[in-house]
């Protein structure tokens, strides 16, 4: 057994298993003389339910598989700055995700382990982060993890660069013509009307780019509120999962400190009874002494007549 191995059984039990298991698996560890590995497999540490779910679904044969290629996919069109992969990779994630919350629900469900209602941002943020993050979609893929994960980088988004201002050409001034001192009279107004056209197209443009580019800030900046709002929501749920963690330990040492308390009043009676029984054998035992001694007086008393009847005149 190796810690990859140990590591992939561990992580597909049950929840309630895991500690026990762990255990066991530490101490077959140190058993076969591997002190190092024992304890790294000591180290690991139980997963929320959620991630529990989560990893399961890696274990499901291609489950996972379209999520990951869609993260590839949008990372590499990311790179290149490619607008329309970006927004081909955009329209099937949130789709895709909302299945897979559904899968991750359901297999939980029907392993004897349902999710609260709140599972399902912490599933969407994990998936999410597997789809934007290289790291996060490894994690995700090797299906160990401990707690659900959340991005805290910028949301792909492609970068729009204003097109550079150009500076309007100045109108040619009207030239002297050659040997007289007349002018040639300037351009007409129709024959102006296209480099006003052009000159209108690029101010359009500029202002297409302008409009792009603080479209792409203002996602960036929804991208960062969204993060500081998951991050918030984690938090929450980190707290809700001790919370519930907290109650089911209260439970069981309430249930069990209601057992013990039910044995301390049959141990109560018994001993109520035993100390009814040892004043009643106190009190016949003194009885039976008195008894006792008067039957012991009575026959002195036979011993002394008979011997001074044996010693009386014959």
């Amino acid at each position: 057994m190796d810690f990859d191995e140990a590591a992939d059984r561990l992580y597909g039990v049950i929840p309630e298993e895991f500690t026990a298991a762990r255990d066991a698996l530490a101490k077959e560890a140190k058993a076969g003389g591997d002190g190092a590995l024992a304890k790294r497999i000591k180290a690991l540490r139980k997963p929320t339910v959620v991630a529990w779910a989560i990893n399961q679904s890696s274990r499901r044969e291609g489950e996972l598989d379209p999520l990951l290629d869609l993260g590839r996919r949008l990372r590499e069109a990311w790179q290149a700055q490619d607008a329309d992969a970006l927004a081909e990779a955009g329209r099937g994630r949130t789709p895709l995700i909302s299945r897979l919350i559904r899968a991750v629900r359901e297999a939980a469900e029907a392993a004897g382990h349902p999710l609260s209602p709140s599972a399902d941002l912490e599933i969407e943020q994990t998936l999410d982060a597997a789809v934007v993050d290289e790291d996060a979609a490894e994690q995700v893929r090797r299906g160990r993890l401990t707690r659900p994960l959340s991005y805290s980088g910028f949301t792909p988004a492609p970068v729009v660069r204003p097109a550079p201002a150009r500076t309007a050409k100045a109108e040619p001034k009207p030239r002297a013509a050659k040997g007289g001192g007349k002018t040639v009279a300037a351009p007409s107004e129709a024959g102006r009307e296209p480099e006003r056209r052009a000159a209108e197209e690029e101010r359009e443009k500029a202002r297409k780019a302008e409009r792009e580019r603080r479209i792409a800030e203002l996602q960036n900046a929804l991208a960062e509120a969204e993060r500081a709002a998951q991050e918030a929501q984690r938090g929450r749920a980190d707290w809700e999962a001790e919370w519930t963690e907290a109650e089911r330990e209260h439970e069981r040492r309430t249930a069990k400190v209601e057992a013990l308390t039910a044995k301390l009043a049959k141990a109560r009676d018994k001993l109520n009874a035993a100390g009814h029984r040892l004043e009643v054998a106190r009190r016949e035992e003194t009885n039976a002494e008195r008894a006792a001694r008067s039957a012991r007086l009575r026959a002195d008393q036979a011993r002394a007549a008979l011997d001074e009847a044996r010693s009386g005149p014959q």
